[in-house]
């Protein structure tokens, strides 16, 4: 492919893979090519939708991804709640929520988890994770995305701008679950069997994918699709490699 330490491969979803509810022209067939040589997760910072729902949507569009695949964010933030022994108060949509219901037995309630939460961002629900940070909870920050290209193809708000507010709020430094957090992409990695070194992270995202992989250890590639803008290119990060869109891997 690009390098013969390379033996797995990291891929966005959203941006990379489709636009909207509509496939990157190439993008099943360039998938396939990848997966019959090196060893795939796709991982995502939506907070919208859960593994199983993510499977589904991908494959109504015509890919073949099986769900021990896929890594998102919110699969990451549960088994941080887990293994801290706690429950949390959820700036989520209701179906991300819902994820979290094995967890209400769980009596400690020590965080407040915040991703994108559409239209359960009220000032009544802010004002209530605000004051439980107040009272010594602490504020985990599910994906802190500036945006992201919504379903009639134009930038939507995504959850940063609302995991700012609480921590200028509260003077509380949010922590990061999912990319570009160090722990998701070697988690990631490791589900894998491979080093950071040996693995490739394909993404839109500037920040999050490109310079959140590169932090980690991994090398990456920038394709021009999703929410990639000129300017990106501009900002002083370098990816390893660069492509037109998935489809132009060679």
């Amino acid at each position: 492919m690009f390098d013969p330490s390379i033996k797995a491969v990291l891929c966005d979803i959203g941006g990379v893979l489709y636009v909207g509810d509509t496939p990157i022209p190439g993008a099943i067939e360039a998938l396939v090519r990848i997966k019959s040589r090196y060893s795939v997760r796709f991982v995502t910072n939506t907070t919208q939708k859960t593994a199983q729902q993510v499977v589904e949507a991908l494959r109504s569009m015509g890919f073949d991804i099986a769900e021990d695949e896929v890594l998102t964010a919110l699969d990451v933030t549960k088994l941080f709640l887990k293994n801290h022994d706690s429950r949390g108060f959820y700036l989520l949509t209701d179906d991300a929520t819902a994820f979290f219901d094995d967890l209400n037995e769980i009596e400690r309630q020590h965080y407040v988890v915040i991703g994108d939460a559409q239209e359960n961002f009220t000032y009544e629900r802010l004002n209530k994770a605000f004051r439980l940070l107040q009272s010594g909870s602490e504020l985990i920050a599910v994906a802190k995305n500036r945006y992201f290209k919504d379903n009639d193809y134009q930038l939507s708000m995504d959850a940063g701008g609302f995991v700012s507010a609480l921590e200028y709020a509260s003077g509380k430094e949010a922590h990061i679950i999912g990319k570009p957090s160090h722990d998701f992409y070697r988690l990631a990695c490791s589900s894998m069997n491979v080093e950071p070194a040996e693995c490739l992270m394909i993404g839109d995202d500037i920040e999050s994918d490109i310079l959140g992989a590169q932090e980690a250890g991994l090398k990456t590639l920038l394709v021009k699709t999703g929410k990639f803008a000129v300017q990106d290119l501009e900002s002083g990060i370098m990816p390893d490699f660069i492509a037109d869109s998935i489809a132009d891997i060679p």
